[in-house]
């Protein structure tokens, strides 16, 4: 993935974090939890316990606006309760070497991907935690609250390599599920050699709602190779001499929808949020898509 930290610091530019200061997560469309953070919870706040303050968001219920906080202040707050709780997120990012390839570079757009989703959810003053996985999980980036953790997202994601094979069902499943309930995004290609399936009935097993981001790129959902070529396994190594022919890429396509109609019908049967995308879409884009499902 490049020869040198300067292209690592390029993948979180400036251009880049502006775009994310105008993001802002819909999430009575993409949680199913009860409320965390500046989300609402389903529940009438006037029944439930009062525990805490936060600073007034756009949408808000007026009625809940604390006018004597106002007066000392000149700041609007709203009153939070019991049910309102913090929402944990987790993000699972498949940093395998079958990850390190495409132009544009489809790890690097999972990086920022995983960037925007955790300061989304750092805005919302909910927990983020990160999860590098490949054939194992290789490491955690520990819970973090609040914008300014957002430094620790970059520092954890911006060095990480992409390397190893992909088995995520047993990357996945080494995950302990103590942080309880929350929401889980998992962000692959998800060419794994041992599936996928379990791993996503695990997380639901601890209780996560579960959003599959598949990433691929350009030139693996439409190879533009004609002709005598030689294949590498970006994760085994291993060579293939081939003969690309017109029959043989309508086959790679019918093979390559197949694989994903199928991953699209597993995330329909068991309630998971599933969404395929190319590395080329821009990552406002990518959420924008996300956000309405």
């Amino acid at each position: 993935m490049g020869d040198g930290m300067e292209e690592i610091r390029s993948i979180f530019d400036s251009a880049f974090l502006r775009k994310l200061e105008q993001l802002r997560l819909n999430t009575r469309k993409l949680m199913n939890t009860k409320g965390s953070g500046i989300r609402k919870s389903r529940s009438k706040g006037s029944s439930v316990e009062f525990s805490d303050y936060r600073e007034y968001t756009a949408g808000d219920d007026f009625r809940r606006i604390d006018w004597n906080a106002y007066g000392r202040f000149e700041r609007l707050f709203v009153k939070l309760f019991m049910e309102e709780r913090q929402a944990k997120i987790n993000i699972f990012l498949d940093t395998s070497a079958s990850m390190d390839w495409g132009t544009p570079h489809k790890g690097i757009q999972a990086k920022r991907l995983s960037a925007a989703i955790a300061y989304i959810g750092l805005s919302n003053f909910d927990s983020v935690s990160l999860f590098s996985v490949n054939h194992r999980l290789v490491s955690v980036g520990t819970s973090m609250h609040g914008k300014r953790a957002f430094r620790q997202v970059l520092d954890y994601l911006e060095p990480l390599p992409f390397e190893g094979t992909t088995a995520l069902n047993k990357a996945v499943t080494e995950f302990n599920g103590s942080g309880g309930a929350g929401l889980s995004f998992v962000i692959s290609d998800f060419m794994s050699l041992d599936g996928m399936q379990e791993a996503m009935k695990y997380l639901q097993y601890r209780k996560q709602d579960v959003l599959l981001c598949q990433i691929l790129a350009p030139e693996e959902i439409s190879p533009a190779v004609r002709g005598g070529v030689r294949l590498l396994d970006r994760e085994t190594g291993e060579a293939r001499d081939i003969t690309v022919t017109d029959a043989l890429l309508r086959s790679y396509d019918k093979a390559l929808t197949h694989f994903i109609n199928d991953l699209k019908a597993f995330c329909f049967k068991r309630g998971i949020t599933h969404m395929h995308f190319s590395s080329d879409v821009e990552i406002e884009n990518v959420l924008t898509a996300l956000l309405g499902r």
